[in-house]
Formats: C-alpha cells, sequence, structure tokens
C-alpha cells in the first residue's frame, strides 16, 4: 500500500541486555516478585539453574519495537494517533536470563488501509541464536477528529 504509513516487510530492530538489575527492576514496578524472578537461591536448585526474566517484561520490549517504528513516519501524529489494540500468540519459547542479550525483530505482515491496521510478526532471539519468544502486534491508526 503505496498511501499507508508502514509497508509489508518495514521492520526494526531492538537490542537489549536483560541485566539482573532490569528483572528486579521490573518485578518491583509489576508487583510481580515471584521466586522465577527474584530468588536466585531458589531458582539455583531449579532446572534453570538461574533467575529468569519475566515475559511481561518481553512483551514491554516489544512494545519499544512498535514505539520505534511509528517514530519513523515523520509527521504521523499530526494526523493520527497509533494506538496499540494488542499482542496476540505471545509464546515464550526458551527461558530469558539475567545478562543475555537478546535481539527484538519487528516485522510488518500486514497492512489495512481500510481498517487503519497493521498488524507485525515480533521475534525475540538470544546471544545464541535461539528463538526465546514470538508474538504478533496490532497497531491501530486513530484518525484525528
Amino acid at each position: 500500500m503505496s498511501d499507508f504509513y508502514l509497508r509489508i516487510g518495514d521492520t526494526v530492530s531492538l537490542e537489549k541486555h536483560v541485566s539482573a538489575a532490569a528483572i528486579y527492576a521490573f518485578a518491583d514496578i509489576s508487583g510481580d516478585r515471584s521466586p522465577n524472578h527474584v530468588d536466585e537461591q531458589a531458582m539455583a536448585a531449579s532446572v534453570y539453574g538461574r533467575v529468569i526474566a519475566h515475559g511481561a517484561l518481553m512483551v514491554a520490549y516489544m512494545s519499544a519495537c512498535s514505539t520505534a517504528i511509528v517514530e519513523r513516519v515523520n509527521g504521523v501524529r499530526d494526523r493520527e494517533t497509533p494506538v496499540s489494540l494488542g499482542y496476540d500468540r505471545i509464546r515464550f519459547l526458551k527461558p530469558v536470563f539475567a545478562g543475555d542479550t537478546i535481539r527484538l525483530d519487528y516485522t510488518v505482515v500486514s497492512a489495512d488501509l481500510e481498517r487503519r491496521r497493521t498488524e507485525a510478526e515480533i521475534r525475540i532471539v538470544n546471544q545464541h541464536g535461539e528463538l526465546v519468544g514470538v508474538a504478533m502486534h496490532i497497531l491501530k491508526w486513530v484518525t484525528a477528529q
């Protein structure tokens, strides 16, 4: 679609180092202080061997990708307000550990001018090249009244 903001295949990538500090800060912000995320001693005895990042933290990084692709569109906020309608088919395929570096790739897979929506596939890969998470994101472009 030549007259829409994003085109199929448009991509933005984000690399994040997932520090223990980020995991603990997210636990404080979200209130999710599950031992899986904050108890190093308990997790050392688990099959994982160490604390794992919150899935919701991965979704927050997905949201950062959405913002990044929207902000590439010059003057869009003068005409429309892009808002997230949500994430579908979110799957956390492998754990993300404190100390991992992940890359998120956000790729537009559909653009519907009539409904004013774009859909994007999100893939998260760790520093070992392992796919650790996937999702679909729906972005609504709301016209100014």
